[in-house]
């Protein structure tokens, strides 16, 4: 993966575009940062806030240890340095959603140093070429309040429920040079994020949002004048504020002007991004160490339990996939990238091992295959997720189990998974109860082949001659007259024996 990639081509020659992210993403935790008030989401109004949140007279902050625990976990995903030392400092500024008049932050020592992420344009092929993106800190924050201007024609109304919700900050180094590289390195952080389970990476719900630093310069030039689009949340919008804010720049600097250093916001319907002020350094803000916080310690017990909490993270379960179960780059790929997809897959993986008494390594293509394929369309036909899917992974295995032993036709699979879908029912009930189970009748079947073959003389005497794909016609119409219920290798052998 190159930088040259991706260039602007301007009336002066060629611009190249640089991309750094800002990404918050609310920590999973049950409680806030620095007090016991829920985190619920979608809760009504200001019903989530403590006298802490509220900055009430004399309420001293808290902090909470899981909170810490997952950034911790998140900062040794990202191979980042983890700071045992650290400390919480005061932004301060004032707007109607801060209580406090001041964000408690890190910004001089925060908990998480530097990391990476290995990125790759093209997951899904194996000789794609990779990108480490620097990662330059992860810091801890509590977020503020959110103002209402469309519940009264004149006022507007503040809830408090996400003050105080705790929120990683995750700061990569300016490394992309393209939209695509943005997106991927977005897409690639919420899955590590979600494998951790340190963030559900919801971005439609507002648990994970980015904020798009991008300026663009002459390729070798040093680094141009930068904007930061805040609070863009979709992989998809990011990508479109990287494409839009470059050219808007490169329009501004060949017109003969200067790029203002400001913070913008992206209009999604217009696909515009909108001028909203100008942008603040860090001495605006009179950072000062926060008098009510200690330092935060960490032990080398602390720091062991993160570590032995880790999940197999993406890249490392996708090797695993491709090396022990031999799967293809394509599935192991697809496979591991979502967790929940992920951990359906073992499941159904485990329970098809443990009926059909194999190895895993054994019934994992044929599981793959499955998921990917019949359940996944399945699931895209009906509006579905796979976690509100009517068929666990349990019910899939059975089904599978049914083919592997001979007791079904891949055919015959179908319409039982179809009815399976429909009725909740399990795949042994089904086959069971409307007599679904395939045949091996040398009989039955022999008969069946000798009338297609008569019926069908003019095709005989074709493929004799050599035209040798008609062999899979014969065998469609044989399944065709034992309604599928025919085992196929017996057909196959019958029917070659019939044409010898």
């Amino acid at each position: 993966m190159t930088e040259s990639t991706y260039r602007i081509q301007g009336a002066t020659g060629e611009w190249e575009v640089v991309i750094g992210l800002e990404v918050h993403a609310q920590v999973t935790s049950q409680a806030k940062l620095f007090s016991g008030a829920a985190t619920a989401f979608g809760a009504e109004p200001n019903t989530q806030v403590s006298l802490v949140d509220a900055a009430m007279p004399g309420m001293l902050p808290v902090p909470n240890r899981e909170c810490i625990r997952q950034a911790v976990r998140t900062g040794m995903a990202i191979k980042a340095q983890i700071n045992k030392w650290s400390r919480f400092d005061r932004k301060n500024y004032f707007y109607a959603d801060l209580p406090q008049g001041y964000q408690i932050s890190q910004l001089y020592h925060p908990l998480v140093g530097e990391g990476e992420i290995e990125i790759s344009l093209d997951d899904k092929n194996p000789d794609a070429e990779t990108k480490k993106i620097g990662i330059e800190r992860i810091h801890v924050e509590q977020d503020a309040g959110k103002l209402m201007h469309d519940q009264h024609p004149t006022r507007s109304y503040v809830d408090l429920n996400r003050s105080g919700v705790a929120l990683m900050e995750i700061v990569s180094k300016p490394d992309m040079r393209s939209p695509a590289e943005a997106g991927a390195y977005l897409s690639k952080l919420r899955t590590i994020l979600r494998y951790v389970g340190s963030c559900d990476g919801n971005m439609d719900q507002g648990s994970m949002r980015a904020d798009v630093n991008v300026s663009v310069r002459k390729p070798g030039e040093p680094f141009g004048t930068r904007t930061e689009t805040k609070n863009v949340n979709s992989v998809r919008f990011v990508m479109a504020v990287v494409e839009h804010e470059a050219n808007r720049q490169v329009d501004v600097l060949e017109a003969g002007g200067k790029v203002v250093q400001e913070t913008r916001l992206y209009d999604p319907d217009r696909n515009e991004t909108r001028s909203m002020r100008s942008k603040e350094d860090a001495h605006d803000y009179r950072y000062f160490p926060d008098p009510d916080l200690l330092p935060l310690e960490l032990d080398d017990a602390f720091l062991e339990e993160c570590r032995q909490s880790l999940p197999e993270l993406p890249d490392a379960k996708r090797r695993r996939y491709e090396k022990d179960l031999g799967l293809s780059a394509y599935n192991a790929a697809t496979l591991t990238a979502d967790a929940d997809t992920a951990r359906w897959f073992e499941a159904l993986l485990a329970e098809g091992a443990r009926i059909q008494k194999k190895s895993e390594g054994e019934v994992a293509k044929a599981s793959a295959n499955w998921l990917l394929s019949e359940l996944y369309g399945a699931l895209n036909r009906l509006g579905k997720s796979l976690e509100d899917s009517p068929v666990g992974p349990e019910e899939g295995a059975e089904l599978l189990a049914l083919i592997a032993d001979g007791t079904i036709s891949g055919t015959i699979a179908k319409q039982v998974f179809e009815i399976m879908l429909e009725t909740g029912d399990s795949a042994p009930k089904i086959v069971e109860e409307k007599g679904l189970k395939q045949t091996s009748d040398t009989g039955a079947i022999e008969a069946a082949v000798a009338k297609v073959l008569a019926d069908n003389g003019d095709k005989v005497e074709q493929y004799k001659a050599g035209k040798e794909a008609l062999f899979g016609f014969f065998v469609g119409q044989t399944m065709k007259a034992m309604q599928g219920k025919a085992n196929p290798q017996v057909v196959n052998e019958l029917i070659r024996k019939a044409l010898s």
